[in-house]
Formats: C-alpha cells, sequence, structure tokens
C-alpha cells in the first residue's frame, strides 16, 4: 500500500527541501564504502594493533577481508537499570557471530546517564549535551575501521539519538539497533503519581515516597511509563533499525537472548561482504523519518524527539522542521494510551498487542510509507508481527493480533482515542513551542492566566510549598534553553502543577526549558523558541501580563500590543551559577554552540 496522499505530500516537501544536503551525503557515503568498508586499507600494523587481543583463529580470519567482522558499541553500565541488561550482551553476540561464520569486538563504550536520577538536580544540565558526547563516543570505537557492521545496545532518552546520529555519520555500514527491554510492572503509575503528590503537599513522609519509588523502579530493563527511553524503542522499530518485534521484550528472558543473538547473525547478513548490502544512511531515507514522527504521535511519545528527530535526520542529510512534525499531527490519530497518557505501562501495551498491531493498523490505513528498506529487508509489512520463542530456542514470528487485547490501552486506526496526534507546534507573539496534548483533557487545553515569571523551578516549589500559588495563573520559567543552562528538564514542576491543577486552578506553563518524556495532565508549552538568553519575546514578560495557551487553535501568546511587547527591555539572568560543579564547566563550550532547540539543540553544525 502506498501511504496517504496528505502524509506523501509532507514526505515530498521534506523531500524537496533536503534534496542539496541529502545528495552531498550520499556521495559522501558511497566514496566511504568504496575506500573504507573493509580492514584491506590498513596497514600491518594498524591491523596488528586491532586484533592484538583477538585468540588465534580470529586473527587469522581478520587478516583477511572475508570474513566479517562486527563492531559492537555499548551503553552497558550497571548503575542505571535500563543499561545493565546489556552485560551479557556482548558474549551472546560474539557466540551468535561465530555462528554465523563472522566475528564480533567491542569496538567502544558510550556514557549513558538516566534523567530519573539526575532530575532536579545540576547533573541535569549534562543531558542533552550528552546526545552529542555519546555520538562522539561511538565514532570514537568505530574510526579504527575494523568493522564490517555495527550493532548499538542502547536505551534510554539522550543514548539511542546520539547512537543515531552517530551511526549515520558512518552511514556506509549497516547498523542494527539492540535493545534491552523494559522492566516487568511495579507499583501502578498512577498510584506512584498519588504518592507523588501527597509527598508535595506534606501528608506522607519521605519513608513513604522511597517505598513508592522502588516499588515503581525495582529492577533491570527500562522505566515502564511511556516516556522517551521507550518512545526510543518505538522509532528504532517502526523506522527498521530493530529485528522485528524487538522493542519490548523483557531483559533476561529466553526470547530476549534469543532477539540479540538473531540481530548479531542479522548485522552480519547485511554487511558489503554478502549480497543483501543495507547501509544505513542509504537505508534511511526520508520515509523512514515520516515513519517515526508518524509512530510519535500515534502512541503520544516524547516531546524530546521534537529536538532529537531533527538532530538525527540532519545527520543523514534531511532536514524537517516543527512545522512537519505539526502538520504530520493534523492527520494522524491517537491509537495508544500508555501513561501518562493512560494507566497502562508499556508491558500492557505490548500485551494488547504491541508494536505488531500498531505498525499493521497504520500501514492498513495510509499513515506508513510501506516501501521503506528495513535492517530485515524491503518494506516494513514484516513488522507487523508479533514475536514468540519457538520450541528449538530461535524466534519465531506470527501475524499482529487482528484485535487489540485490551481497547483502553491499544485502539485500532478505524476508532482512534482522538483523530490527530499527541504533539502541536504551538506560533504566536512568544516564539514557537511544543506541546503534548494526548495526556491534556479537552477543557484544559485553553487556558488564558496571569504571567508568574521566574527563573528557576525551585523558585516554583517554593512558592508552592509558602501557600502562594493557590490562584490561577501561567508559570514562565525561563533561562532553561541549550545556551543558557543546557536546557534540563523541569519535571519536578509536574506534581505541583498536577496538585494545582486538581484543586480547581486553572494552570499552565511555558517555559524554554523541557520537561520530562513522561509530560503529563498540565498544558506546558516547551522548548520555547527562541530562549530568552538569546532574547526570545519570553524575556520581555513580567508577572500579571495575560498569556494566552491556546492548543487547540495552537497558538501561545501574550495578550499585548505589539508595540509594548517590542518596547519593554529584555530580562536578563545570573547564570554563573550553572558553569561550574558536577562537570558543568567542561560544557561550556557546548553551551556556546548549541543551536535552536527547533533545529536540534546540537552542538554540531548543521
Amino acid at each position: 500500500m502506498t501511504a496517504r496522499r496528505e502524509i506523501e505530500a509532507i514526505t515530498q516537501r521534506i523531500r524537496e527541501r533536503s534534496k542539496p544536503g541529502r545528495e552531498t551525503y550520499l556521495d559522501r557515503i558511497t566514496r566511504a564504502a568504496g575506500q573504507t568498508a573493509n580492514r584491506a586499507v590498513l596497514s600491518c600494523g594498524n591491523l596488528a594493533h586491532g586484533f592484538a587481543a583477538c585468540a588465534p583463529g580470529e586473527k587469522a580470519d581478520l587478516s583477511g577481508d572475508r570474513v566479517p567482522n562486527l563492531g559492537i558499541i555499548t551503553s552497558y553500565n550497571d548503575m542505571l537499570s535500563a543499561h545493565q541488561p546489556f552485560e551479557t550482551f556482548p558474549q551472546l553476540i560474539k557466540q551468535a557471530a561465530r555462528e554465523a561464520g563472522g566475528i564480533a569486538q567491542v569496538a567502544g563504550g558510550v556514557p549513558a546517564m538516566c534523567d530519573g536520577v539526575t532530575q532536579g538536580q545540576p547533573g541535569m544540565e549534562l543531558s542533552l549535551f550528552s546526545r552529542d558526547v555519546i555520538a562522539m563516543a561511538a565514532a570514537i570505537g568505530l574510526s579504527h575501521n575494523m568493522f564490517d557492521a555495527a550493532v548499538y545496545l542502547g536505551v534510554c532518552d539522550k543514548i539511542v539519538p546520539g547512537l543515531v546520529i552517530a551511526a549515520l555519520t558512518f552511514g556506509h555500514l549497516p547498523a542494527l539497533f539492540i535493545p534491552a527491554g523494559p522492566m516487568t510492572s511495579g507499583l501502578p503509575n498512577d498510584e506512584k503519581a498519588r504518592i507523588r503528590q501527597l509527598y508535595a503537599e506534606g501528608k506522607v513522609g519521605r519513608d513513604e515516597l522511597l517505598e513508592a519509588e522502588s516499588k515503581s523502579y525495582h529492577g533491570p530493563g527500562t522505566c515502564t511509563f511511556y516516556g522517551t527511553a521507550n518512545s526510543n524503542q518505538m522509532l528504532m522499530e517502526i523506522m527498521g533499525l530493530h529485528t522485528p518485534g524487538a522493542s519490548f521484550i523483557n531483559p533476561n528472558t529466553p526470547l530476549r537472548d534469543a532477539l540479540t543473538q538473531e540481530a548479531a547473525k542479522r548485522a552480519l547478513a547485511i554487511t558489503q561482504l554478502g549480497n543483501s548490502y543495507t547501509p544505513v544512511g542509504r537505508m534511511i531515507d526520508e520515509r523512514s523519518v515520516v515513519n517515526g514522527i508518524v509512530g510519535l504521535h500515534a502512541t503520544g511519545g516524547s516531546t524530546n524527539h521534537t529536538i532529537h528527530l531533527i538532530a538525527m535526520a540532519q545527520a543523514a542529510g534531511i532536514t524537517i522542521t516543527w512545522q512537519d512534525i505539526s502538520d504530520l499531527s493534523d492527520h494522524v490519530p491517537l491509537l495508544a494510551r500508555v501513561y501518562p497518557n493512560g494507566l497502562a505501562d508499556v508491558n500492557h501495551f505490548h500485551a494488547a498487542g504491541g508494536m505488531g498491531f500498531l505498525i499493521r493498523e497504520l500501514l492498513d490505513a495510509g499513515y506508513l510509507h510501506e516501501d521503506v528498506q528495513t535492517v530485515w529487508g524491503e518494506g516494513l509489512r514484516p513488522y507487523a508481527i508479533e514475536p514468540a520463542l519457538a520450541a528449538d530456542g530461535t524466534v519465531e514470528r506470527r501475524p499482529a493480533p487482528k484485535e487489540s487485547g485490551d481497547s483502553k490501552v491499544l485502539a485500532p486506526a478505524t476508532e482512534p482515542f482522538q483523530p490527530t496526534g499527541g504533539l502541536k507546534v504551538l506560533s504566536g507573539n512568544l516564539g514557537h513551542a511544543i506541546i503534548k496534548v494526548s495526556a491534556v483533557k479537552p477543557e484544559r487545553r485553553v487556558i488564558e492566566a496571569p504571567a508568574l515569571v521566574l527563573d528557576s523551578q525551585q523558585a516554583l516549589n517554593d512558592a508552592f510549598k509558602a501557600g502562594e500559588l493557590n490562584r490561577d495563573f501561567v508559570a514562565v520559567i525561563r533561562f532553561q534553553g541549550p545556551k543558557a543552562n543546557g536546557m534540563p528538564e523541569l519535571h519536578k514542576l509536574t506534581t505541583v502543577l498536577g496538585i494545582l491543577q486538581d484543586r480547581g486552578y486553572k494552570v499552565a506553563l511555558v517555559t524554554d526549558g523541557r520537561m520530562s518524556g513522561a509530560s503529563g495532565k498540565v498544558p506546558a508549552a516547551i522548548h520555547v523558541t527562541p530562549e530568552a538568553v538569546e532574547g526570545g519575546a519570553i524575556a520581555r514578560l513580567r508577572d500579571g501580563d495575560i498569556v494566552r495557551l491556546d492548543a487547540e487553535a495552537g497558538t501561545l501568546e501574550v495578550l499585548l500590543p505589539a508595540a509594548e511587547l517590542a518596547a519593554r527591555a529584555r530580562a536578563t539572568a545570573d547564570l554563573s551559577a550553572n558553569e561550574f560543579g558536577f562537570g558543568r564547566e567542561l560544557f561550556n563550550g557546548f553551551r556556546q554552540l548549541a543551536g535552536r532547540a527547533d533545529h536540534g539543540a546540537s552542538a554540531f553544525a548543521a
């Protein structure tokens, strides 16, 4: 099937806009494939260093250029639940490579930080830039030029986007992403949120809060809510970078291990040494990127990807804009309700039919490009499946269920939860912003109230504790953009604003910072661009100004005459406290180089 006319029109618009950059990129990776796709270009000294630690038989194989060598880029560490399962993956991959007649080496490791650990802490100011550090770290591992393909072990927020940027930078190599899977379900997410609110109101103590949090985040694997980490996995599958059905299988299970070994063998099968050469830079094209955006809208995915997808596409010479994302949202229905857009977690989503059901519904309704290339071969239709463990311990795939296993979690395209996507772009005299509407009730999507202007999330939390916020207001938290302090997530605001909304007040958030991938029920205009430190209109706001956030019309405005707003002096802020401590001094260059949020907030030149 072909995509709907409106989906194809947006794709064609992206294709035309991207043509110069895309042609340059494809020419570059074509030349790289001809010059550096095997170890024959290495001198004897180079090669000897590259296999010095290998077994004698592996050295013999690597001495030539006919045995494929698979590079492993891993984000393993054992502090973070999502990445701890990767400890055993290299051995599984190496075993699978041997069985397939190839070799695998760990090419390098990349850092992996957890936004859940750093929320509200100084380390959060490194989070966004860690994406670019990860891309560079992966590039260092692959720069040895020992590899015919690469597999990428990563899961969470900035790790997967950073790895995608690296993979596309080495676009002449086949690339396959291998996930670790979500932890098993713990304390329900709505109960966790309830305890958080009670703690913020002083009705339960720290012991009760820690107990609830520990029951929620209790074992290996990703957090089970649908934030950036699990949005990453959805994206990798719908863009064809996972093997079919790989995204949401729990860690440390026979099926998870079978999928990992299968992925390693598949990566070796698509190198230039065989008949199915699939360089990732050609595989990922404008259609693949549009499919990723469609999946984001259909599932109510993370707002962080309105930044990451732009940066990821840039790495392949493709230019997308917030307007592209917004226009696709107007045409793509919401088919999933996973916390914070519902009560279910990703394990419930998977049990209801998961990615296979979702992809089948979107394909049949014409919302996805079916005629894409994937690591599995031609076309996206083979991803409309559910995986299972065969009797011989390998992976078998069955057609996705015809009906949802839980209509409250996963809906058919004919009966969506809402007719448009979960994300929307706002525009007006305050600039451009992103809002996640899938979790916001319709009656909360238009807020007009006086501004409360603050320069930190702590200032708002302090005002709440002092009992000063029992009223309607729009919280304006500024000087939180990429150039100001690295654009931290302001997740600590979620609980306080949620409490005030539950008390019946009309509240909203406007910020040039980010919210969590788990942005929830409070209307939040985030990523406001231009940011305050670059002279954006948000820096001209004053307490009491009437701000109107209209997620239905897609507008964000302060109700002032244009001349009065323009005549106002821009506020400034002392940001020196953000420049030192917890490694922030090492990232000064990133803050200076960072692009705008709507350009991907990258320190790399576009």
